[in-house]
């Protein structure tokens, strides 16, 4: 596991991408820090982090669309499958060495509040706070890439479902301010969720009794609640939208708040796509 996790985090490093992914984070923090702090003069260096989490959209897809396309492509992922370490120790090999990708320019980050406290009163806990909410963001969306990347061997089509995954999360909240708050709506929307779900079931197991377990049981439920308490539905559908975006739980942090349930979320979507990753990749060792 160790080796892979050096073979990985050397290939970022012995080839443009790495440094590219830090030069162009490491950029927009000193323009939005030049911006904010110091001719705005805000002594707020969360309000920094929060006007660049956008660059996200750009970055993560190319930091993530080689991570196992590339492999696939060369077919060189054979290889991995022949290793005596199981996959789950792979997919978490590769995401670790992004992760230590992404913890490059976030420490160097770190140093900004320290310099700007030579010039005057800084919010350490909020700046920090936000800070950590920053990277856990960040590794919340590499997670994400690194399943689109597990999807093809294209290395173009995984940046394209990347970025298009990272843009749907970043402007999903303003979409659920215009989405319709009845119950109908709610259910329809909910519906249409669960076959979705049906279909990443059946695409990962290949099992049709399980998805179609699966798409009986949710949309069973769905009815029974709609036609037993309708009043339960009403709004649920804007409201689930807006708690899923990575987005909006970062920004709670951007705040001045350390929000524990947002830290278990973002890990928590972090595990699921990882999760996702192995099952992927399982499933194409066994076809």
């Amino acid at each position: 596991m160790t080796a892979i996790y050096k073979r990985e985090l050397k290939s970022y490093f012995c080839s443009v991408t790495g440094y590219m992914f830090c030069a162009f984070m490491l950029l927009f923090a000193g323009i939005y820090t030049m911006a904010v702090n110091i001719n705005s003069a805000y002594a707020n260096f969360e309000y920094v982090l929060s006007n660049m989490s956008f660059i996200f959209i750009i970055i993560i897809p190319v930091l993530t669309m080689r991570v196992i396309s590339e492999e696939r492509k060369q077919r060189t992922d054979t290889l991995l499958y022949s290793l005596p370490v199981s996959m789950t120790k792979v997919v978490v090999s590769k995401y670790l060495a992004m992760l230590t990708v992404l913890a490059v320019p976030v420490l160097v980050m770190g140093l900004y509040p320290l310099v700007l406290s030579l010039f005057g009163k800084v919010n350490f806990l909020s700046a920090y706070s936000a800070l950590v909410g920053f990277f856990l963001l960040g590794a919340g969306l590499i997670s994400m890439g690194l399943f689109a990347s597990s999807l093809t061997e294209n290395q173009a089509l995984s940046a394209g479902i990347a970025f298009l995954i990272v843009l749907i999360n970043y402007f999903i909240t303003s979409f659920a301010y215009y989405l319709s708050s009845t119950a109908a709506a709610s259910l329809i929307a909910l519906a249409i969720m669960v076959l979705a779900l049906v279909v990443i079931v059946y695409v990962l197991t290949k099992e049709f009794s399980l998805s179609a377990s699966v798409a009986i049981i949710g949309e069973g439920i769905l009815f029974f609640v709609y036609y037993a308490f309708p009043e339960k539905l009403e709004g649920l559908f804007p409201a689930i939208i807006e708690k899923l975006s990575l987005f909006e739980r970062f920004n709670i942090f951007t705040q001045g708040i350390f929000d524990i349930s947002s830290v278990i979320y973002l890990v928590a979507v972090s595990a699921v796509f990882v999760f996702l990753t192995v099952q992927s990749m399982e499933k194409r060792r066994w076809s």
